[in-house]
This record gives C-alpha cells, structure tokens and sequence, in this order.
C-alpha cells in the first residue's frame, strides 16, 4: 500500500522515529507524494503485528500512538491530505493511542491518564482535547472490512484472538470499546460504534472518525483512483494481478478481483499469478480472469 502510493505518485519516503505497538522505540516510514500535498501511511508500519513477535502480543496493552506520531509528522510536514491504510493491526484500543499521539488526554474518574492498550478503556470517563491538534488535514482510510466497532462481529471479536486475546480478554476488550464508545458519544456527539468499519484495526477506523473526522472508504478503489488505474489498464496490452493466495474469497472485493473486472471493462486479457491456488478458485474464470 505504502509503495505502491508513494512509487505511484513519484514521492519519496521519509523514515522517523516512532514507537511500536508496544511504545518501543523504532523506525518507520511513510510516504509523500510527488507534489508534496498528500501524506501516506501504513499503520502496520508502527502498529503492526509482525512487528511483535508471539509471545509478546497482547491486545490488552498494545497501543496505536505509533500511528500518530506518523500522522503529525505528515502534519508537520506541511501535507494537506493523509491517506492512511489500516490493515494488520498489533491494536485494540480504538485508535486511543493515535490520539493521543495527537494531544488528546484520557482520563478516569481521579482524572489521571490511563495507560495505554483497549483493556484500560473500561476506566474511561473522560476525554481532554484542550491539547488535541489543532491543524487537522482531509484524513481519507483504507477500509476493506465492514466490522463495527464492538459485538459480536466488532473488532474485539473477530480480531483479538489473532493477537494473543484469551476468549476472557477478548470478552473484557469488547466491553472496554463499549465504554470508549459511550465516552465519545457523550462527549464528541458521534456515535462510532456500529459504523461499518469501525471496527477495523482494533478501532483504529472508529477512532479516526471520532477524533480527525475521517472518511472510510474502499481500499482498492482509493489506490485504483490515485494512480488513474483504470487509464494505465485501458492503454495495456495485458494485465497481471497477483496475491499471495487466490481462491473462492478472492471475489469478496480483493484486489486482484477488483483490477480484473477493470480489465474486462476494457477487454484485455488477465493472467492471475498466486502462492497458492485455494478453494473455489475457479470461479475467478467466471470474473475476468483469463490465465
């Protein structure tokens, strides 16, 4: 995503200091685009889940301020638009880490600040944005996943278990999400928690709604429509898409199912090229693949 956008773009990247999921201190990268306006970042890059090994991973704890500071730093760096993509998250704290990167305060009822990760959430009871950042820029994400905030489809439950969440933790980080969302529906007057997408990161998505007034949108249309792909396709001869695994699922609004169908609307040839070959892939023969 990161790469591909900056590459696409004729930007450079800019590596910074940052902290990772775990507040260790690390380094990342995010990108600028050719022209200088638009920022672009990978959460993954400072929150991600392979940056902590297994035994370390606890959703109770980890925190999204990694993703923060990289958003200030394209603030900093004069940016007018951020792009953020925010898939592989280590998190489950709603994006509470990311703000307060940006100068939000969490409070609880002695109004001392929580420490970071979801599992301090059900402490919550206020939120200080008196330090919050004032020079916000647009702040368009990434979004394949249509999860909410929290339930039995939110982001406790479907994903804290990738991240080392017992069924017990995960339990206590969903009624930690709640809490954080009745705080901001209080306070903020937006309601996050069953917003589709919400839910995606740990609540990274919910939390950028809440705190930057993001917009969620479709990962692949967003990248299809900063690179002008569908012009690059129409003037191809051919078209190669890849993913690590191609398979029945692959037609839920992947990638390569998406740059498939533009293909087709321009009548050229797609060759399909995967690690592996899982099941159902042959329906791909009914959406625009060729090979």
């Amino acid at each position: 995503f990161l790469k591909v956008l900056t590459t696409g773009t004729g930007g450079i990247f800019h590596t910074i200091n940052v902290h990772d999921a775990l507040m260790r201190p690390i380094k990342a990268e995010i990108g600028i685009s050719g022209d200088g306006k638009t920022a672009f970042i990978e959460m993954a890059a400072a929150s991600g889940l392979e940056l902590i090994l297994p035994k370390e991973r606890n959703p109770f704890v980890t925190s999204t301020f990694g993703t923060g500071e990289m958003i200030k730093h394209a603030i900093e760096a004069g940016c007018k638009k951020i792009v953020i993509g925010i898939g592989g998250s280590a998190t489950n704290d709603g994006g509470a880490g990311m703000a307060k990167a940006l100068g939000a305060k969490f409070l609880d009822k002695n109004g001392q600040e929580l420490l970071p990760g979801g599992g301090q959430l059900s402490q919550l009871c206020e939120i200080d944005l008196s330090g919050f950042e004032k020079n916000l820029p647009e702040i368009v994400v990434a979004c394949d996943v249509s999860n909410p905030l929290t339930g039995p489809n939110g982001a406790s439950a479907i994903y804290g278990p990738q991240k080392g969440g017992t069924p017990e933790m995960v339990m206590q980080l969903d009624t930690s999400l709640k809490n954080f969302a009745e705080v901001i529906r209080k306070q903020l007057n937006t309601d996050i928690e069953n917003i589709s997408g919400a839910g995606a990161a740990g609540g990274l998505g919910g939390g950028l709604i809440a705190f930057t007034g993001a917009k969620l949108v479709s990962g692949f249309q967003l990248v299809a429509d900063i690179l002008d792909l569908e012009s690059r396709i129409a003037m191809a001869d051919f078209v190669i898409t890849a993913e690590g695994k191609l398979d029945g699922q692959t037609i839920n609004g992947k990638v390569p199912f998406g740059v498939a169908q533009l293909a087709k609307k321009h009548s050229k040839p797609v060759i399909g090229v995967a690690g592996t070959l899982g099941n159902g892939y042959g329906k791909l023969y009914d959406y625009g693949f060729d090979i």
